[in-house]
């Protein structure tokens, strides 16, 4: 017996992006009321077959972002000597940013 006395579903609209390995790269969930961005889906797909490829973070609105337009984030440098070594080697807005 359920235990309670009304039950709501809320329907909504999802996209699930998989990889070529089979591994859910992206889930997004939309209210059924806003019809899906595919924009935005397809800014999704670019940006992580570019992330893969470089081994580069995604900026908020990228490509279009104010700041640094299309360029993308280089990962964290994971001891001093490396991140000394990139250190001018790219343009960079702050340390974050090498």
């Amino acid at each position: 017996m359920w235990p309670f006395k009304s039950v709501w579903f809320i329907r909504v609209r999802a996209v699930f992006i998989v990889d070529d390995k089979a591994k859910l790269r992206i889930m997004f969930y939309y209210p059924q009321e806003l019809g899906r961005n595919m924009d935005e889906i397809l800014r999704a797909v670019k940006g992580m077959q570019i992330s893969e490829a470089n081994e580069v973070a995604i900026p908020t609105g990228w490509p279009n972002n104010e700041l640094i337009k299309d360029s993308v984030i280089v990962l964290p440098a994971d001891n001093v000597k490396t991140a000394k070594e990139r250190t001018g080697a790219t343009d960079c807005y702050d340390w974050w940013f090498f």
